[in-house]
């Protein structure tokens, strides 16, 4: 399938909203191979294949391990995640299945025990931005290319 829409120019105003967004993840301090992580376990959620095809190379072009793309989906019983690791992508997959999992005051309180106010605001940020990338990306008919 090839791409429905030129949305960047069907709805201009609207995607530098977003990518302004974009810009300020682009620039957090959490850590860029775990935010790529994020990226690419939500993107699996949410079987988004433009996204999880971009963001397995970004992983690669952080040195993010080959065992560490492997096991991410199950990254809750693998032992080659930190718990604070393990606690951003709890919180990452309880997001982008809100609606049957939420954030209960223990996830919020166990994702705090590593993460400061800001950095939950940020992670929450990241979360937000590809659950928005990957809905719109999915709508629009994008496909992974090699």
């Amino acid at each position: 399938m090839k791409n429905r829409i030129n949305y960047f120019k069907v709805a201009p105003n609207a995607l530098e909203k977003v990518m302004g967004l974009e810009r300020y993840v682009g620039k957090l301090v959490i850590d860029k191979k775990l935010a790529e992580l994020i990226k690419l376990r939500v993107s699996q959620i949410n079987g988004c294949s433009y996204c999880i095809n971009m963001h397995t190379k970004g992983a690669k072009k952080l040195k993010v391990t080959n065992d560490q793309l492997d096991q991410l989906k199950t990254w809750n019983v693998s032992d080659i995640y930190s718990p604070k690791e393990k606690v951003a992508l709890h919180l990452a997959e309880n997001m982008t299945l809100i609606s049957e999992k939420g954030v209960s005051d223990e996830l919020y309180d166990q994702v705090r025990e590593h993460y400061d106010e800001k950095e939950y605001v940020d992670l929450v940020m990241i979360i937000n931005q590809i659950n928005m990338w990957n809905r719109l990306s999915i709508s629009m008919g994008n496909q992974a290319s090699e």
